[in-house]
């Protein structure tokens, strides 16, 4: 996967937009205006902020069902990424939670969107809503079916959730992309708000072997930087909002600061000398 191709940046921030509670969900509020009111909202915000792209996903929507969702989500999801299309020309991507992989491609596809987040792309995860498999197989046929060029950003070790068995971070890593067919693959803390290792990040990045590495949870102003020294991007939400409170909406001073900071790690990283540069030199 080439990140330039879609974001224009080889090292993307890619701001979430998290949708209040959709139709069907226990908090529902009735209103769908209210909802898209500050869907735009927060992907404006983001947008003028400096993010690379957007990803919207039914984060209010719990208890989530751990397949399919109701076809109300779907067409909801649908006319509020339409809705984002016409405010801001970022690349949009779907993640519909909390493993409705094929909703998600089906959105993407007929919103022309560019990418998916797929929480369990294989493997069999124990999670708060059950067991949880892999759907890879079906995905990826889903996707040649409908003639879609939709990149399949996977999780690997998924927050809020464990592998049934003891599974290794860099068989997993290398799993999701051969036999899973990810075009990027995210690594994240163990649950929102949590970020990655760096140890873990750089073991990934070494099994991904050139596929992209995201940090998928828990990037702050104050940690990325660090975070950004083994990974290819970033999806950011929580530290973006206000107070920094994930019930709160995206504070647009927040996303100009978290992106300030994150370019500033990667200008820092890209003018360090290679090894083989260090060898050349002495």
């Amino acid at each position: 996967m080439d990140l330039y191709q879609i974001f224009k940046t080889r090292v993307p921030i890619i701001g979430v937009v998290h949708l209040l509670p959709l139709p069907t969900s226990p908090h529902w509020s009735g209103s769908l205006k209210t909802v898209i009111d500050r869907a735009e909202q927060e992907a404006t915000a983001l947008a003028s902020g400096g993010v690379d792209g957007i990803m919207v996903e039914n984060f209010f929507d719990v208890p989530f069902t751990k397949n399919s969702v109701d076809p109300a989500v779907v067409s909801a999801m649908t006319l509020i990424v339409q809705r984002i299309q016409n405010l801001v020309t970022l690349p949009i991507g779907i993640n519909v939670l909390r493993n409705d992989a094929l909703s998600a491609m089906a959105i993407a596809t007929i919103v022309k969107a560019q990418f998916i987040r797929v929480n369990v792309l294989t493997g069999v995860m124990a999670t708060d809503q059950g067991l949880i498999e892999g759907v890879a197989h079906q995905l990826l046929r889903y996707r040649r079916e409908l003639g879609s060029d939709v990149k399949i950003l996977a999780d690997v070790l998924v927050k809020h959730a464990r592998p049934l068995s003891s599974v290794n971070l860099t068989n997993a890593v290398c799993d999701t992309i051969q036999r899973g067919l990810a075009d990027a693959v995210i690594l994240s803390g163990w649950a929102t708000g949590d970020p990655p290792n760096l140890e873990d990040l750089e073991l990934a990045m070494d099994a991904a072997n050139g596929t992209p590495v995201l940090i998928g949870s828990g990037a702050t102003v104050e940690n990325i930087a660090t975070l950004m020294q083994a990974a290819d991007g970033v999806i950011v939400s929580s530290s973006l909002k206000r107070r920094g409170r994930r019930e709160q909406p995206i504070d647009p001073h927040r996303v100009s600061q978290f992106v300030e900071a994150a370019r500033q790690s990667w200008n820092s990283k890209s003018e360090k000398p290679s090894i083989s540069e260090v060898d050349l030199r002495s």
